[in-house]
């Protein structure tokens, strides 16, 4: 979703990004890719950026700050009041779903929910004991 709102923004965008670093108009972003690999690279911002699970401590809200919360007036704002304008309106498309090749590491299990859950405790079963 975030390089498809890159692309009809206009902006540079990275995906998958596990470190950034703002250094003025410009963002140094590491991110993982296939096989462990990472790459470094630097951005013009403003950019869209997806980010990586676990790159940072998410902080936990007291229960006074929720409670505050649910008094707050919430406004609605159109992209016009936030500044942005699309030439047409934002869609995304689904071209093909396909399952992965079953290789060393994957097994396709087949069934309905139940027997796939069934299956897949035992090879939790197995891999553990």
């Amino acid at each position: 979703m975030g390089v498809a709102l890159a692309q009809r923004l206009g902006l540079p965008h990275a995906a998958i990004v596990n470190r950034i670093e703002i250094n003025g108009e410009k963002a140094l972003v590491k991110r993982e890719l296939e096989g462990g690999i990472e790459e470094v690279l630097e951005l013009k911002l403003p950019a869209v950026l997806t980010i990586q699970t676990g790159i940072n401590e998410p902080k936990y809200v007291s229960l006074s700050a929720i409670l505050e919360a649910e008094d707050k007036e919430m406004k609605e704002a159109s992209l016009e009041d936030l500044g942005v304008t699309l030439e047409e309106p934002l869609s995304v498309t689904t071209e093909q779903v396909f399952f992965p090749p079953v290789g060393k590491m994957a097994e396709i299990l087949k069934g309905n929910p139940e027997e796939v859950v069934v299956q897949l405790t035992e090879i939790i079963k197995k891999k553990k004991g």
